[in-house]
């Protein structure tokens, strides 16, 4: 009697699942979605139908495409305004950021990125929330017999203010020296941001600070990212001293970013050098957690 009941809940179960099953597979129609065949090849298209064997796929440029589901290695529904000329644009992992300034954008709850810039620059952020997030930094200069390492913590708040269109920030960079009694060192900045991760522009006020001395002029920063493809950004990134001539200074150049890595490469130079190519720069950034 016992064995009877126990097939009964083992066969409802099974039927449950079919059922279940079913009724998902029957959700996706109408779905942008993205197929991984378990050959490599990739699909991307509307469903027009579902079945429990087969998966059928309107996909630009190519027509209807049926799949055999032995043969899918995993689906994902993607959104619909993120498919540009039959390609799909990732969400921009690295659209936080600059070459080195931030912008008012959030890093998403649980994604962060480590960053090296010049070899021996290191960072790491981390997203608290949506809106919070915390960063920590140093450059090992111990690695050259340097019995003091500079250290650092990133702390920033983003805030969204008009349908993600506009976001105001404010955060800091909080840093001492390891191995000195000398004071810390700083820079406690409010910015704003028009755009979203692919393209957008940056304003941001900061004051710095060394010891218990505050500076008196302010520094502005005016950064800006243009995503012109899939794996291409164009990135500028200026700081000047206002009212303080020749005290200008740029970052120029370009980002390759596929999903899973980036590499910065740009020239830094004088705004008034007249003449002077530039200094190299150079930086990777892999992102990690919550993508």
């Amino acid at each position: 009697m016992k064995l009877n009941r126990i097939l009964f809940l083992v066969i409802s179960l099974v039927f449950i699942s079919a059922v279940t099953n079913s009724v998902t597979a029957q959700d996706r129609s109408g779905e942008t979605v993205r197929v991984e065949t378990t050959d490599g090849n990739i699909f991307i298209g509307v469903v027009q139908q579902e079945s429990e064997n087969q998966l059928v796929l309107q996909v630009e440029g190519v027509g209807e495409v049926t799949i055999q589901k032995v043969n899918i290695r995993n689906v994902k529904i993607l959104d619909s305004d993120r498919i540009r000329d039959g390609e799909y644009w990732f969400e921009n992992p690295q659209g936080t950021r600059y070459f080195f300034a931030p912008n008012a954008i959030g890093l998403k709850k649980g994604s962060g990125y480590y960053q090296n810039a010049w070899i021996l620059f290191n960072n790491v952020n981390y997203g608290v929330s949506d809106n919070v997030s915390i960063g920590a930094g140093t450059i090992p200069i111990f690695l050259f017999g340097a019995s003091s390492v500079p250290i650092w913590i990133l702390p920033k708040l983003s805030i969204p203010i008009a349908a993600d269109n506009l976001q105001l920030g404010a955060g800091a960079l909080i840093g001492g020296v390891i191995g000195e009694e000398s004071g810390g060192f700083g820079l406690a900045y409010g910015n704003a941001t028009y755009g979203d991760r692919d393209k957008n522009l940056t304003v941001g006020l900061g004051y710095a600070y060394a010891g218990n001395t505050w500076s008196n002029t302010p520094l502005v920063n005016i950064s800006g990212l243009y995503r012109s493809s899939i794996n291409i950004q164009w990135i500028a990134e200026i700081y000047f001293l206002p009212g303080i001539e020749g005290s200008g200074v740029g970052i120029f150049g370009a980002r390759w970013a596929p999903e899973r890595f980036a590499v910065d490469f740009g020239l830094a130079r004088p705004l008034s050098a007249a003449g002077f190519i530039g200094v190299p720069w150079l930086g990777v950034t892999i992102p990690f957690g919550n993508r």
